[in-house]
């Protein structure tokens, strides 16, 4: 579910082969490799518009299965037809496109280059058919659909629970499903179309060409300890001071946590050697309320949290500044009925702050 129909039907625009409706074989690595303008000017490769209208869901369907078998016999019978049709439809399907999809090898087929992208990219058109699906059968039952959301954990307990609250009043039987994690973790799932949309940070290093970033703020990040602990009633404290105690930190390379250690480097202090890794907020505020443990996180968590009284925010300056969060989205992902309705609901709450 992550490319629109539209960019699926140009995934072969971009290479030359041979021409199986005239019967010339070509070599794809022939004399046309020789001049760039050449090549241009000779590529059997059709127009986007031919392929829209005569590309078939079936020729799809048998390079796929073409892609699991190995073997054009098998490939037929697993989409039930007869190795003579499937050796025509595979013909038609490589003159259409003008590239050799599979080597006929002595033993079986395997994809050429042009073939791993035909596969890649059918891969995206069936999926999205199986979202359609879905969100069909949802609108035929009256619910306005299913959405996956990915939140960091700083968010979750803030702004999102708020937004589904509100959303469910508004669409009880819209379908939502949360995985709780770190920007870095969670972009990477949103990328592979595990998530529709992520509340989130983009992360450092994070391939962003397909992303879009809907940026709604950004959060002041504390020390804290719980209320027992013996440096909470002090008046100002370094990062020298902390740094022999445990710490409860997000895991490496969450952008909480590269803020966090960018700290230590400014201070001239070694990070600390007890700590104690969690992506969990629930879990940090917990043992921070039980232990002499110290940890960071964001002001807002602390303001949101029902047990804030027995929490202390420990007086040190936190200088570096955490990445503007915000919805982040497949760029060319068409957006459902549901994703629209969840995106929307998080801005309207976040502008009722």
């Amino acid at each position: 579910m992550s490319r629109n129909r539209q960019q699926a039907g140009l995934f072969l625009a971009t290479a030359t082969g041979r021409s199986l409706m005239t019967g010339e074989r070509r070599d794809f690595l022939s004399p046309l490799a020789d001049s760039p303008a050449t090549s241009r000017a000779m590529s059997r490769i059709p127009d986007a518009s031919i392929i829209h209208s005569r590309l078939r869901l079936r020729q799809l369907r048998l390079m796929l299965a073409l892609q699991e078998f190995g073997s054009l016999r098998r490939a037929a019978e697993e989409i039930g037809m007869t190795q003579p049709a499937a050796t025509k439809m595979l013909h038609e399907a490589e003159s259409l496109l003008g590239v050799e999809l599979f080597e006929r090898l002595p033993r079986g087929m395997r994809a050429t280059a042009f073939g791993e992208t035909a596969i890649y990219y059918a891969k995206m058109i069936f999926a999205e058919l199986s979202g359609m699906r879905e969100e069909f059968a949802a609108l035929e039952s009256g619910n306005l659909g299913r959405v996956t959301i990915g939140a960091i954990p700083a968010l979750a307990s803030g702004l999102l629970t708020r937004t589904i609250a509100t959303l469910k009043k508004s669409h009880p039987r819209l379908s939502m499903s949360i995985q709780v994690d770190t920007s870095d973790v969670l972009v990477q799932a949103l990328q592979q179309d595990q998530l529709d949309v992520v509340l989130g940070r983009i992360p450092d290093g994070a391939r962003t060409d397909d992303l879009l970033f809907d940026s709604l703020g950004e959060e002041t990040l504390c020390v804290v300890a719980g209320a027992q602990h013996p440096m909470a009633g002090a008046n100002k404290l370094t990062w020298h001071e902390l740094q022999d105690l445990t710490w409860v930190l997000q895991q490496h390379p969450s952008p909480m946590r590269t803020i966090i250690n960018q700290a230590f480097h400014n201070a001239r202090v070694d990070i600390p050697s007890s700590i104690v890794e969690t992506t969990s907020i629930m879990t940090l505020l917990s043992l921070l309320q039980q232990t002499d443990m110290i940890g960071v996180t964001p002001v807002s968590v602390i303001n949101d949290y029902p047990a804030r009284h027995l929490l202390k925010i420990l007086p040190i300056t936190f200088e570096p500044r955490l990445p503007p969060y915000g919805l982040i989205t497949r760029r060319h992902r068409i957006q459902s009925s549901a994703m629209q309705a969840f995106i929307n609901a998080v801005k309207d709450e976040h502008a009722n702050e």
